[in-house]
């Protein structure tokens, strides 16, 4: 599956971020890059559903789990074609876009980590989740110590002060202060060569459920 040739075919196109030099190795994209990524796609997609039915685990070129190699460069001043990664979201059905509740993991040069939850959700998701946490308050930090337990962390980007309609002595203040509600743990290149990597995310995103659960609870999901 993913081997040392997928971290040497990325450290390549950090240097030749073109559509040229991309075109010419194009084959050896699909080899070290593209394929592994949907084998282990195609590997995952029963420990996904056994975590969740909801979830799609779909190993396709283009519309699947895999996300495109392609940079969205309309709105960037970086306009380099080529993203530097390898993204892999196993996202809700019910959500279709990059935004959803969802499992993902992340490949490159620069760093690699297994991620869940809810990456720049909009507004009405972002006070959904909110109110959730006022109303909900004991089950998010359920969800929160199983993350801790299994070696992830909250992350993401922090409004600076209280959000509208919630008192700055709020006990969970820092909380309702997320703008993105996504757990990461970083991963190494030798686990992600290792022959049980697939193994090995199904275990770790085990510790993840009871976010993942209500997360989608305050979106009115099933999960």
């Amino acid at each position: 599956m993913f081997s040392d040739r997928t971290f040497t075919f990325l450290n390549a196109l950090k240097h030749n971020n073109e559509r040229a030099w991309f075109k010419e190795h194009q084959q050896t994209y699909e080899d070290d890059v593209r394929t592994p990524a949907l084998q282990f796609i195609e590997q995952m997609q029963p420990h996904i559903y056994a975590m969740s039915p909801r979830l799609t685990a779909v190993a396709k070129k283009v519309g699947g789990s895999l996300m495109r190699p392609q940079r969205d460069t309309r709105f960037s001043h970086n306009k380099s074609p080529y993203k530097l990664n390898v993204g892999i979201q196993f996202r809700h059905f019910q959500v279709g876009d990059v935004h959803a509740p969802g499992l993902y993991v992340h490949i490159s040069e620069e760093e690699c980590f297994l991620a869940a939850g809810c990456w720049h959700p909009a507004g009405p998701e972002l006070n959904k989740f909110r109110q959730c946490i006022d109303d909900n308050p004991n089950s998010y930090l359920k969800a929160i110590e199983q993350l801790h337990a299994g070696g992830f962390t909250l992350d993401g980007d922090k409004l600076q002060r209280p959000p509208k309609g919630f008192d700055k002595q709020h006990p969970l203040i820092e909380e309702l202060k997320r703008k993105d509600f996504i757990a990461i743990k970083p991963l190494s290149r030798a686990q992600i060569t290792a022959d049980d990597f697939v193994d090995f995310c199904a275990a770790e995103f085990k510790a993840t459920q009871k976010l993942m659960g209500y997360l989608c609870f305050a979106l009115g999901l099933d999960y």
